[in-house]
């Protein structure tokens, strides 16, 4: 088996093909794994991009068990927050979003009681929530269920059928609609860091659900430690990764996949293929548009290029001080005016979110230092008007071809990186006085970035967006075909791009695929959770509450010569 891209999807495939006794070989562009899940360093920092909470990184439920199964939590410790994010309006005031929902009713009606009628439905669907995530199903794909399978998930489902239904019908905007605080109106939209217009209040549920059970936390190690982790894994399991190798076709014999060429002419021929990259890239450029049935056809032509269908891109700027700043929090969203946004360029809803990372991850920089993650979803059009170039350029490096290395993108886009990171840095040493004059290190990433070093289509981060037509047509298509390109023998897909989601149904993608792969082959599937290592500890770290500030004007505009 060859499986394409060496992200979390990529290496949970390679590790449940071993598993199964098939030989596998992870052809990866990059120089290290995660795709998506990775970080970086930058002097005596490491600037951590991905995991600010990890779904089943605590006990009680099924996507626990991917994560043991794939060795990525063993001998870590899990830290959890008792605030999964406050939102600071434009007032000074802030709503902490304690994940418990005894402490959030009594905190949303200290803010606002005239909203005790909603505050209480929320609190109390939160509850049953709780009890919900031990019977949510992860381990089995809907299309591999039996019948007998299917009616004992629906079976326990029954006890909470009614707040299922209820917030899977009910959007967000209308439920926080219903508050009559200002505060509490915009802020609900922003309990999972950003906007989200086209989420039913289900999934913000689930997050907190999640988080009040102390399986949402973050692993010690950070993001790039997580996919090494896997990585681990997979070469105790037998199994072989090639970096710094990009795939550009997918070799077909009379429609049947059998081998993949890279970018320096290289072949190698496997009897399966899974493609656990790009979803675009892998349809039309690895397989040349040529199996696509009229599902897919409209997905990859048309409905990737309608506004809404896709994650956006995000813009991200790291800040490394050298001293400690106690007041910061670990994770804030701020509401910002529309003269402040102005500043931050592509920038659609005015907020951003904040996170002073060495909270989550204090082994990741020197003692007595912070860093500082900010980011909010960026139009990358914005970006790509500005860019010069290609956005992506395999290049001879030192005898080898790379394949991540930086492109010129041109005077306007640098100035324009400068002028978001000039803001972000103004916007924060208000809040936070002295702040600015402790930077040490800094840096910036844009859509663009995400598309030089994984590829993802228009810089995305997660491929389609769930709760709209894009995400349900796949998930439909996949329930209905599994996961394959129709025509096309012996070639599967696992990644976001078949299961819709952040990194745990990555996860459960690779599990998924080779579920259906053993199925194909009439080998019975099997896994185990990996006893090599230490069980992951857990802690809860207390989010202190800070005086609300009166809300300070934003500083005029400060010109900075080139």
């Amino acid at each position: 088996m060859i499986v394409i891209g060496g992200g979390l999807g990529g290496l949970s495939t390679g590790c449940y093909a071993q598993m199964n006794g098939y030989q596998s070989r992870i052809f990866e562009m990059h120089e290290i794994p995660g795709g998506c899940c990775t970080s970086w360093d930058k002097g005596d920092f490491t600037f951590d991009w991905c995991v600010s909470w990890l779904l089943g990184s605590g006990p009680g439920n099924e996507m626990h068990q991917i994560w043991l199964e794939l060795g990525a939590l063993q001998g870590k410790q899990m830290r959890n927050f008792d605030v999964f994010n406050v939102v600071r309006g434009r007032d000074g005031r802030a709503v902490y979003f304690y994940s418990d929902p005894d402490r959030l009713e009594a905190h949303l009606l200290d803010l606002s009681p005239t909203d005790a009628k909603p505050i209480r439905q929320f609190c109390r669907d939160l509850r049953k929530f709780r009890q919900c995530m031990a019977v949510y199903p992860f381990l089995t794909p809907m299309g591999l269920m039996g019948r007998l399978e299917r009616w004992r998930t629906l079976a326990a489902f029954v006890p909470y059928i009614n707040v299922i239904r209820r917030s899977m019908t009910t959007l967000m905007t209308d439920y926080s609609a219903r508050f009559t605080d200002p505060l509490l109106r915009e802020a609900f939209n922003y309990i999972l860091y950003e906007y989200h217009p086209a989420f039913p209040v289900l999934p913000f549920h689930f997050q907190l659900a999640s988080h009040a059970n102390a399986t949402a936390g973050v692993p010690e190690g950070g993001s790039l430690g997580l996919s090494k982790s896997v990585e681990e894994r997979y070469l105790r399991l037998g199994g072989r990764i090639t970096y710094n190798a990009k795939v550009e076709e997918v070799l077909v014999e009379n429609d049947r996949a059998v081998g993949v060429r890279l970018s320096d002419g290289r072949e190698f021929r496997a009897d399966i293929v899974v493609s656990a990259c790009d979803g675009h890239t892998t349809m039309m450029r690895l397989l040349g548009g040529r199996y696509l049935n009229e599902t897919y056809e409209r997905l990859y032509t048309e409905t990737i290029n309608e506004p809404g269908m896709l994650y956006p891109g995000y813009v991200t700027v790291f800040l490394g001080l050298d001293r400690p700043f106690p007041a910061g929090e670990p994770c804030s969203t701020y509401l910002l005016g529309e003269e402040e946004a102005a500043e931050f360029i592509g920038m659609g809803k005015p907020s951003m979110n904040v996170q002073f990372r060495s909270i989550h991850y204090p082994e990741l920089s020197p003692q007595g230092s912070t860093v500082v993650f900010v980011s909010y979803f960026s139009d990358t059009d914005v970006w790509r008007k500005l860019s010069e170039g290609p956005e992506q350029r395999s290049r001879m490096h030192k005898g080898e071809e790379v394949h991540t290395l930086a492109v010129r993108r041109g005077r306007a886009y640098y100035a324009a990186k400068r002028q978001v990171r000039r803001a972000v840095t103004e916007f924060l040493d208000r809040q936070f006085p002295g702040l600015a004059e402790a930077v040490v290190a800094r840096d910036i990433g844009t859509p663009l970035t995400q598309v030089r070093y994984t590829g993802n289509y228009d810089g995305t981060i997660a491929g389609w967006l769930p709760f709209v037509e894009s995400a349900e047509t796949v998930e439909e298509e996949v329930k209905k075909n599994g996961p394959v390109a129709p025509g096309l023998a012996n070639f599967y897909l696992a990644g976001v791009w078949s299961s819709i989601g952040g990194l745990i149904r990555a996860a459960a993608a690779g599990r998924h695929v080779m579920q259906f792969i053993c199925r194909d082959d009439g080998v019975e599937f099997t896994a185990g959770i990996d006893w090599s290592q230490p069980p992951p500890t857990h802690i809860v770290i207390p989010v202190g509450r800070r005086p609300a500030p009166s809300r300070i004007a934003p500083a005029p505009t400060v010109q900075e010569s080139e």
